[in-house]
This record gives C-alpha cells, structure tokens and sequence, in this order.
C-alpha cells in the first residue's frame, strides 16, 4: 500500500517542533541525529547534533520530518504546504486546534461553516494547518 505522508524541514529545531507535535496529538515519536547514523562519517562535525529523520506516528497521525541538512541549498519558508487535519467530532478537532494555537497565528478560528467545522492556523514553527470536520452540532 502506497501511503502520502508529509514531511516537514526544519532550522535545527526538528526535535522541539516534533515532540511538541506530540504533546498535541499523542503517539510515538522517533527521532534520529546525524551523529547517530551511518551519515555522520559525510557531514560536518557541527551537523552531528541536527535531526536526519523523525517520525511520530499513531493511529492517526504519521508526520515524517527532519532538520535542514543541506548546507549547499537555502530552505525558503512557504505557504503551500500545509497538514490536514480531517474527521472527527467539533470537540476533537478543538482539543488538537486549540493545543497547536499556542504561540500560533491563527488564520481562520475554529468555527462553523456551511460545510460543517472549519479553522486554520500557523503554528510556532512555521508549518500551516488545516482543521475540517463534523458539524459543530452533528
């Protein structure tokens, strides 16, 4: 089975942005340094203590990310990537909305649309979220 799993880049601080994910959505988190792989023998002694690999992954939740690893290239922060956050009841969305919004810009409130509940957000670290699902009264 092919499955689509996003992957976020990070400026050094992947474990902080990951283990912070987790605290809002549970699961299990692994995190792997440079210094810890077969690629530290390739990369700078001052790289050793960045993330080449997390993944935190639940029932529900499987997000991939790791920290900027290419001195050779400039990571541009952007708005076209954003995570999904779908299903569930009002009342499950906003106990994960209202974790991720601290410290976040929220962008559209969670609140009732015509298509049932709806909110969007930037977190602390850069990375847009999308919340839909049941209405609020379902």
């Amino acid at each position: 089975m092919v499955n689509l799993t996003p992957y976020l880049l990070f400026s050094g601080n992947c474990a902080e942005a990951m283990s912070f994910y987790q605290s809002c959505f549970g699961g299990e988190l692994s995190l792997m340094k440079v210094a810890d792989s077969p690629a530290k023998y390739q990369m700078p002694k001052e790289m050793h203590g960045r993330i080449i690999h997390a993944r935190l992954e639940s029932e529900t939740i499987d997000i991939s990310a790791s920290d900027w690893l290419r001195s050779d290239r400039i990571p541009k922060q952007g708005n076209t990537v954003c995570l999904y956050v779908s299903g569930g009841s009002y009342q499950q969305l906003k106990t994960h909305f209202d974790k991720l919004s601290v410290g976040a810009s929220v962008v559209d409130a969670l609140n009732e649309q015509f298509f049932g509940t709806y909110g969007a957000l930037t977190d602390k670290y850069g990375v847009r979220w999308m919340f839909q699902g049941d209405s609020k009264h379902s």
